[in-house]
């Protein structure tokens, strides 16, 4: 039923979603001055890898600026702390970020069913390599565009505070509370809040 949730309510959604995707790619190729589309090596189900499809949000880094994560503590650890904005995050992506467009794209995904429409956010490797050993729960369900974490605070959670909303969907997710994450995420993204 869940899979049959994501299939069709990503092909109803799909043409308008092609159409909002384009015209964003074209605004941000003009404002990275290069390719708008970002492919980068996600974790999912059972620890497996794939590649995850977005809109490019940041410029390239320039020497000295690339991403190390070494997490010495996840109960503190947030991507960019409240009130700050990554350096490389471009006006346009700003934008791209805040009202989610830059995660279109993640419908591919979903159509090939190596991510569902809710379920916990893919992680990148070099921070699954560093997860405690209950974290990897997580991987027990299919990666989402969005889920519960995304629906009650986005970028405003640490990272122990995420993996908590997300370690909690997997002991008790239905397709009626996708359907109540979905709703609820609509609300946050047209609020705004939470977006880095």
């Amino acid at each position: 039923m869940k899979r049959f949730l994501d299939v069709a309510i990503t092909l109803l959604i799909a043409p308008i979603a092609a159409i909002v995707v384009a015209v964003m790619a074209v605004v941000l190729a003009i404002d990275l001055r290069g390719n708008p589309f970002f492919i980068q090596e996600r974790v999912g189900l059972h620890g497996k890898t794939f590649r995850m499809y977005k809109l490019r949000t940041m410029r390239h880094p320039r020497p000295g600026e690339e991403e190390h994560y070494h997490i010495e503590d996840f109960t503190t650890f947030v991507f960019t702390p409240p009130g700050e904005r990554h350096p490389r995050l471009t006006r346009w992506g700003a934008f791209a970020r805040k009202t989610s467009i830059d995660e279109l794209p993640n419908l591919i995904n979903v159509f090939r069913g190596e991510m569902s429409l809710v379920g916990p956010r893919p992680e990148i490797p070099a921070i699954v390599a560093q997860y405690p050993p209950g974290y990897h729960r997580r991987h027990d369900v299919l990666p989402g565009i969005t889920g519960p974490a995304q629906a009650s605070g986005r970028s405003n959670l640490t990272y122990d505070e995420t993996l908590s909303y997300d370690l909690s969907y997997v002991e008790q997710h239905s397709v009626l509370t996708d359907l109540r994450i979905l709703w609820r995420t609509s609300a946050v993204v047209l609020s705004g809040s939470g977006a880095r």
